[in-house]
């Protein structure tokens, strides 16, 4: 047996080996553990976080997939609209003889066969340019500036629609520079989203999605595949504050005489839980 420098014996290679394989074998093991917390991870984060915490059933030729739950996807259609990424919608918006405008509780209670039907009977086309987030005049003026719409007639649904604030969404498309970026991505991901949840709906959550029609503006869900209705009794809070008044009718009048100038407006309401009486 050869001896070191101490004196001491050198373990045989034929010792040395086995031990070398079982390190090898254990960092193997340690690596694909970890490859996979990983993976699963992702997988986690997909149907939790991304649009794959969606359902698809709601695609069609004339819908897109306007808001997803999944809180890293979230809105859509506010960037649809302002960066041009639906085409067809900003169209069909410019060309409609009746424009209207507000939040997601006057597209809840126009996206309904009853309104088609009648402008069907009356020969007239309509576009519902409201948008979730409770967004109001800051983002909407934004988005008339760049449609430039021909509709004689606005229906303007008066709820926190004349204010100053920036929602959310309204912030990251407005003043983001990787808003148009993120944006596309967004879109990107809707054409990997429709194939891979229809076929395998497993493979995708439950999170709350609105689906958008591009004709006419309308919303849509996918569970019924119908559109949205209201679910809560209508109440109404009778405190005024006059000093929102004040401001809110400022702010109207000069929205009107800046874009609806030789139109007529008709100011509406959609009355939910708590509505201002």
């Amino acid at each position: 047996m050869e001896r070191t420098a101490l004196d001491l014996a050198k373990m045989p290679d034929t010792l040395a080996k086995p031990r070398e394989g079982l390190f090898a074998s254990r960092w193997a093991l340690y690596t694909g553990i970890v490859l996979l917390a990983v993976l699963a991870s992702y997988v986690y984060w997909l149907k939790t976080r991304s649009i794959f915490a969606c359902q698809a059933s709601g695609y069609s030729a004339d819908r897109f997939l306007a808001y997803c739950g999944g809180g890293n996807y979230a809105d859509f259609e506010d960037g649809a609209f302002y960066f041009n990424l639906e085409p067809p919608a900003l169209d069909y918006a410019r060309d409609a003889d009746v424009l209207v405008l507000g939040n997601s509780r006057l597209q809840i209670a126009l996206s309904n066969q009853v309104m088609a039907d009648w402008f069907k009977q009356a020969a007239a086309s309509y576009y519902l340019l409201g948008l979730s987030y409770n967004e109001n005049m800051v983002f909407t003026q934004e988005l008339l500036r760049r449609i430039k719409p021909r509709a004689s007639v606005f229906i303007i649904n008066v709820d926190d629609f004349f204010e100053r604030r920036e929602t959310v969404a309204a912030k990251t498309v407005l003043h983001d520079p990787n808003a148009r970026n993120r944006y596309e991505w967004k879109r990107f991901w809707q054409s990997l989203h429709r194939p891979l949840c229809s076929a395998l709906p497993r493979l995708c959550g439950q999170k709350y999605v609105i689906f958008r029609s591009r004709e006419d503006g309308a919303y849509y869900r996918i569970q019924h595949e119908e559109p949205v209705y209201p679910q809560n009794a209508v109440s109404y809070d009778r405190t005024i504050d006059r000093a929102k008044v004040d401001e809110s009718t400022a702010l109207a009048i000069d929205f009107l005489k800046r874009f609806a100038q030789g139109r007529c407006v008709i100011l509406t309401h959609a009355p939910y839980p708590r509505s201002l009486g």
